[in-house]
């Protein structure tokens, strides 16, 4: 996923194709937008001079050299990851390289921002966008997403994303899977410089679903801004009112703390859904003490009882019961192979609907068709799996003939389903924000949300 700011988004009201209005409509309110510069991860950092080594995940790159042993360390696993770039200048020198290498491509950036241009598609459905809008960001987005005058600036950010493809060599490298490392320079993403943006367009666009990302843009500054923006952003989010559904759309992260910080400072307690993937989930449960958390990482395809396990862990420990004042209800996890959608009972419906459409749109979009060209995919999902390994979960066995598989837990109900995997995709970036976007607009939440 792309992601470059916090990010809010609002639409106007519309039907789901099921015929019931998913997240109660929608007014799309979004904060965090970028332009995301994508290119080959090797030629460019062949075209720096930048010879093939022993890879190295540095949490923050300070160079070029960093960056090339943290794109090596990525591309050996075949994983997503995000990096803040420290040193402007060199970044600058870099993003000049890249934004004019031949066959560089601009597309719109930031999760908020292509979740938002996915629900524009939608000629019914009208998305307020409040991020650090530049000319060329401007120029890119859908007509159907409006920018406040405030929100727009001279300067676009960029975000500069490394694709590599299954299979790709790089010296002694060979690349498992096709994906992509994305590192930026992002300050004022990174401060959210447009929360208060954000705060004063609530009352007069009157949204009917907010759509949150780019709190990990906050691992640029410090422990004590981190701290402070994030009360600010949770006393934000508690004057929305009540019954507006809000997703939060995680990304990849470094830091522990913060991504500790946003589980207890009551940011998980004041959103309604969240939207993330593998290596997310992962990191979460290891800085908030969760299930599985010894695990250093995933050793391929991430086991299905698992992920149900830490799913389940953060809806019972940090989501909506009686004794608990929460808002969190659902979470939409997605990986390469398969999708869960997790939600408590008694609050959503067409969960089946919502978590096949993730799924169907993965494989559309990776592969830049309309419909699902099956000589162009392949299954990978587990044939059998347990559906937990924290108490005795069942063993299911896959049916191609019923695709989506339920499973219930102590008021949590559980989908999944696989997905058709592009062999060979056009397009690794994005993915993410349109599995969470679809989910999201086949989703129906009930009225006394």
């Amino acid at each position: 996923m792309s992601d470059c700011s916090l990010g809010l988004l609002l639409a106007g009201k519309w039907t789901s194709p099921e015929g019931s209005r998913a997240a109660r409509g929608m007014s799309d309110f979004q904060v965090n937008a970028c332009v995301d510069v994508v290119l080959s991860g090797v030629k460019l950092l062949q075209a720096l001079g930048l010879n093939p080594g022993d890879g190295k995940d540095h949490s923050i790159l300070h160079s070029k050299n960093d960056l090339k042993e943290t794109f090596t360390h990525f591309m050996g696993k075949g994983a997503a990851a995000e990096r803040f770039f420290s040193d402007k200048e060199t970044f600058h020198d870099v993003a000049q390289v890249a934004s004019k290498f031949p066959g560089a491509q601009h597309y719109v950036g930031g999760n908020a921002a292509l979740i938002g241009q996915k629900f524009a598609a939608n000629s019914d459905l009208k998305v307020l966008l409040c991020g650090p809008v530049g000319p060329k960001l401007h120029e890119l987005l859908d007509d159907n997403v409006f920018v406040p005058p405030e929100s727009l600036q001279e300067v676009d950010e960029f975000h500069l994303i490394l694709e590599y493809q299954a299979g790709e060599e790089w010296g002694q490298l060979k690349a498992p899977h096709a994906n992509r490392l994305i590192f930026s320079h992002d300050l004022s993403n990174g401060a959210m410089s447009m929360l208060e943006v954000f705060v004063s367009s609530l009352e007069e666009f009157q949204p009917d679903l907010v759509v949150l990302s780019g709190l990990h843009m906050m691992e640029g500054q410090s422990k004590e801004f981190q701290r402070k923006r994030l009360l600010e952003v949770v006393t934000s989010i508690s004057d929305i009112p009540v019954g507006i559904p809000i997703h939060l759309e995680l990304a990849s992260m470094t830091s522990r703390e913060l991504m500790s910080s946003i589980v207890h400072q009551q940011v998980f307690h004041t959103v309604t859904s969240l939207g993330l993937n593998e290596q997310e989930l992962l990191f979460l449960s290891q800085s908030a003490a969760g299930p599985h958390s010894s695990l250093s990482s995933w050793n391929g395809v991430p086991d299905v009882g698992m992920v149900s396990d830490i799913l389940f862990w953060i809806l019972k420990e940090h989501g909506k019961s009686k004794s608990r004042a929460s808002d969190l209800t659902r979470i939409h996890f997605h990986t390469l192979v398969y999708h869960i959608l997790a939600t408590v009972d008694g609050h959503w419906a067409n969960q089946l609907a919502a978590v096949a459409a993730g799924a169907r749109v993965a494989g559309t979009q990776a592969c830049a068709t309309e419909t699902i060209d099956t000589s162009r995919v392949s299954l990978r999902a587990p044939h059998e799996f347990l559906t937990s390994h924290s108490e005795a979960g069942s063993r299911v066995i896959f049916n191609p003939d019923e695709p989506v598989i339920e499973w219930h837990r102590e008021g949590v109900s559980f989908h999944f389903t696989p997905v058709l995997v592009c062999k060979d995709p056009i397009r690794t970036v994005g993915l993410g924000d349109a599995i969470s976007a679809e989910g999201l607009f086949y989703s129906e939440v009930y009225p006394h949300y």
